[in-house]
């Protein structure tokens, strides 16, 4: 340990000066898939190598893979092919730029041997030994079985259609544009090992370990990360992995759902959880934020297993929420005073003029239509921009197979000013059974000139898969 305090030294000096720019290059992958840049579309450079008959399956699989790990989403420029790169996120230090990861061999990773392949994916190093950056999940990929990143190779490889796109680089400021740094970093915080079962737990929860730790990469964004930007825990035994975080000015919920709790997603069962992942939406809640390009892009592509497997993990892990104490009949005091409507706040007005229709005196909402109000954790949060963000922009849950009908939420900046914003926010944060403290006008006035002038959804891009098939069932490690 000796040996190492100056490299640590050096680590941490290197991510103390990096600051939230290193927070942004290894959160990107959650924000890359909401920029647009104007592209014109990259061309095929002919069909991927043909695969064998016993390939087809090994295809299947691999393109089963790429979904829960979801690489699409990061890999598709706006109106570009899907995996040909180009999607870009502007940052404090520049532009990060994906990159194409077809099997073209000029542009593309045609000529990465799997060896290349595995080490991109587990170690973050490209194929001329240059490192990539964190906004590639490796240091969750590196939890990739061998027999998943053969899978996975098969199909980038053979079941991908091969596009001639040379996205632009990525421009960083120095010194992060000088990628030698990333060994450092690596050396100090990345860990090593692919994934190993738990025998103290089913084969389901094992099951659910490996994509939430791994391929999922969940950590990501629901983990804490220390002041060297690493994430503070990757596996349920350390305490802090999944125990919630900020992203993007958001409050990330923790994951942990075992044992009790007065509200988030504690309060809900497997099925549950399958449910918000698979269909973007369930009995109380329903996605929003970074989480819709998630399920759209990945999560509701996972078989009804999986999505069970996953519910099963995190119920197992123990919440790591304090304990709340909900306001002492808080719901019948608030059902009772917006049913009378009489002697109203100007919150309660605010209410009941604009949210009462869906969301109802109860704040319940309504079964898998409109989210439930009291106890929800961006309600509860203590930094209010989710909230504040939903009410002036609105929201839409994703169209999904198991729910392929679009429910979407008005936004009210166009009809609500910054302080009655912040005085609905308030009344909501305070009523029924929720605590979360009073928003100011001022906060509102930060994240409405934050808001995109002319938002664009981002385009569902599907596979070349030669196989054809849907929803295999990748090695259980």
């Amino acid at each position: 340990m000796t040996k190492r305090k100056p490299l640590l030294l050096a680590a941490g000096l290197l991510a103390a000066l990096a600051g939230p720019a290193l927070a942004q290059l290894a959160l990107a992958q959650t924000t890359l898939a909401q920029t647009t840049l104007a592209q014109p579309a990259p061309a095929s450079s002919g069909p991927a190598q043909q695969p064998s008959a016993g390939e087809k399956a090994l295809i299947e699989k691999g393109a089963y893979l790429a979904r829960a790990g979801d690489c699409v989403a990061c890999h598709t420029g706006p109106g570009g092919k899907p995996f040909a790169g180009g999607l870009p996120i502007e940052s404090d230090l520049g532009r990060i730029v994906t990159t194409n990861i077809t099997p073209d061999k000029q542009t593309g990773i045609g000529n990465y041997t799997e060896a290349q392949f595995a080490a991109a994916l587990r170690q973050g190093r490209r194929a001329d030994g240059t490192n990539l950056y964190p906004a590639m999940p490796y240091p969750s990929y590196r939890l990739i079985t061998d027999e998943d990143m053969h899978a996975l190779y098969t199909f980038f490889m053979k079941g991908v259609e091969p596009v001639v796109n040379r996205p632009e680089e990525t421009k960083l400021s120095f010194p992060f544009n000088q990628r030698w740094g990333m060994s450092l970093w690596n050396w100090a915080f990345l860990p090593t090992g692919t994934f190993q079962p738990n025998l103290q737990v089913s084969d389901e929860i094992n099951r659910g370990a490996y994509l939430v730790e791994g391929l999922g990469h969940c950590g990501t964004c629901h983990t804490p990360r220390a002041f060297t930007m690493q994430e503070r825990g990757f596996t349920a035994s350390d305490p802090h992995f999944l125990a919630g975080t900020e992203l993007n000015g958001w409050h990330t919920p923790q994951l942990r759902a075992g044992g009790d709790a007065a509200r988030g997603v504690a309060t809900w069962n497997v099925q549950d959880i399958a449910d918000y992942l698979g269909k973007g939406r369930n009995r109380v809640s329903a996605v929003g934020g970074e989480m819709k390009s998630v399920v759209e892009h990945s999560m509701n592509y996972m078989n009804d297993a999986d999505l069970h497997a996953i519910g099963a993990y995190l119920k197992s892990i123990p919440n790591a929420m304090p304990a709340v104490q909900p306001r002492p009949d808080g719901q019948r005091q608030t059902q009772a005073k917006l049913t009378a409507a009489v002697d109203l706040t100007p919150g309660e007005r605010l209410y009941l003029d604009n949210c009462n229709a869906c969301h109802f005196v109860t704040g319940h909402g309504g079964t898998t239509v409109f989210p439930r109000l009291d106890g929800a954790s961006i309600v509860n949060a203590e930094n209010p921009t989710g909230l504040i963000t939903t009410i002036l922009g609105g929201a839409a849950t994703p169209s999904t197979e198991r729910a392929p009908s679009v429910l979407p939420m008005p936004g009210f900046a166009f009809r609500l000013s910054d302080e009655e914003v912040a005085t609905l926010a308030s009344f909501v944060r305070s009523a029924w059974s929720n605590t979360a403290p009073a928003v100011t006008a001022e906060q509102v006035a930060r994240v409405r000139a934050n808001l995109p002038k002319h938002p664009e959804p981002v385009p569902r891009t599907g596979f070349s898969n030669a196989s054809g098939g849907t929803n295999p069932t990748s090695s259980r490690p």
